[in-house]
Parts: C-alpha cells; sequence; structure tokens
C-alpha cells in the first residue's frame, strides 16, 4: 500500500465526513484501503449509515426546542478539549 496506514482511531474520526463525501481523494483512499482489511471498522461504518437513515425518518418537529439546545449543548461539550 502506498499511502500511510490510518490506525482505527482516526478512520473512526473521518467517517462522517468520508460519508459526506468531504474527504480529498488521499484521504478517501486511505479510508477505503483500512475498511477492506478491518470488519470493526465496517460495522461501525454500516452503524452509522443505519443511524443517519434512521434519524431521516424521523418527523421535523419531533424534538422541542428545550431538548434541541440541551442536545447542541452536549455535542459542544463532548467535541471540547480535555484539560490535562
Amino acid at each position: 500500500m502506498t499511502a500511510e496506514h490510518l490506525p482505527c482511531n482516526e478512520v473512526v474520526e473521518l467517517l462522517t465526513d468520508y460519508l459526506d463525501g468531504a474527504l480529498d481523494a488521499s484521504t478517501v483512499e486511505r479510508v477505503e484501503a483500512h475498511l477492506a482489511i478491518c470488519p470493526p471498522c465496517v460495522v461501525y461504518l454500516n452503524q452509522l449509515r443505519t443511524t443517519i437513515a434512521d434519524i431521516g425518518l424521523l418527523p421535523l418537529d419531533t424534538l422541542g426546542d428545550v431538548a434541541i439546545a440541551e442536545l447542541e449543548a452536549a455535542f459542544r461539550e463532548f467535541h471540547r478539549p480535555q484539560n490535562s
């Protein structure tokens, strides 16, 4: 393989952008090379696809404004860097 191998933790971080078509060709190649040899990452990718498809079936007004605000805050907190 000519491209540098990506470890699972990096592939997992890239999968949403991979599904969105937001990765450059070189990174897509590296992600796909990893997926070709890593069944657990393929399972995770398929879980993401299922989740996205299932969420797409929810009516837009399923969640109230408070629930949406709480979810957005939780996601912001999740991505905040940890202080050592």
